[in-house]
């Protein structure tokens, strides 16, 4: 049997990277699907591929870091499937790179709501409709970037994928009697979109590949891959981790 077989699942910041291949590799295991990104082209091919795959997926574009979009992301999955079991909440960006002191107001907020404010929202809708359906798994991309390592001119990205972690603990500890399980995957270096515009040359690339001890970044299927063990029964007994998928990046500098 299919590991996620008769699953509802939401998955945002979908169109590309991490997200992407977390939708292949879900719909693959049986989920159904309800995809967000920011961009609604690259949400209609996926669903169309995902469709040509046996695969049902809902799209629903938007910005999540909106209060609607994550609303209606729930209402969607609720309406067409009937139920809500796990929420990949992956959306992020890295906004503006430089030091802390040359960071504007408007763009540190910015950078919050992309990556912290935008998974409150959702695990605040998300977490009703999980309960309805006996249970779930709420799984939120951070990194070891501001939780395990630091990295001159990402203050802002640092500070909410920390929050992450944060939040997922309290949603774990608040939540696990009623079946709800809740974890932080923190991603090492991988090659996606948000990775290439930190590292946009050969030269960062190999910086970025010495930092981990694997010598190498991962393919967004390596992440997805334990997005999806955290969504499945496999994961029955892990709840408010700080999910190192990070190649040993925060082990070793060397």
């Amino acid at each position: 049997m299919a590991r996620l077989e008769g699953k509802v699942a939401i998955i945002t910041g979908a169109s590309s990277g991490i997200g992407r291949a977390a939708a292949l590799a879900f719909g693959a295991e049986g989920a159904r699907l309800v995809l967000n990104a920011r961009g609604a082209p690259a949400l209609e091919a996926l669903a169309a591929t995902l469709a040509a795959q046996g695969v049902a997926a809902e799209v629903v574009p938007g910005d999540v870091s909106e209060e609607s979009v994550a609303d209606a992301l729930v209402v969607r999955a609720l309406e067409t499937f009937g139920r809500l079991d796990v929420a990949f909440n992956n959306a992020g960006a890295t906004g503006p790179v430089g030091p802390l002191v040359d960071m504007g107001t408007a763009d540190w907020r910015r950078v919050i709501d992309i990556n912290l404010t935008s998974a409150f929202l959702g695990a605040r809708r998300q977490i009703p409709a999980m309960l309805a359906s006996g249970g779930g798994a709420l799984i939120f991309t951070s990194s070891f970037v501001g939780y395990a390592s630091a990295f001159p001119g990402l203050g802002g990205y640092a500070a909410a994928k920390a929050g992450l972690v944060g939040l997922a603990r309290v949603i774990a500890a608040e939540y696990g009697p009623q079946g709800i399980r809740a974890n932080a995957l923190l991603s090492g270096g991988a090659d996606t979109p948000l990775g290439r515009s930190v590292a946009p040359t050969a030269e960062a690339i190999q910086l970025v590949e010495s930092l981990h001890a694997l010598k190498r970044i991962a393919q967004p299927e390596e992440i997805a891959a334990a997005a999806l063990f955290l969504a499945t029964s496999e994961a029955s007994f892990v709840t408010g981790s700080a999910f190192f998928v990070d190649g040993g990046a925060s082990m070793t500098k060397v």
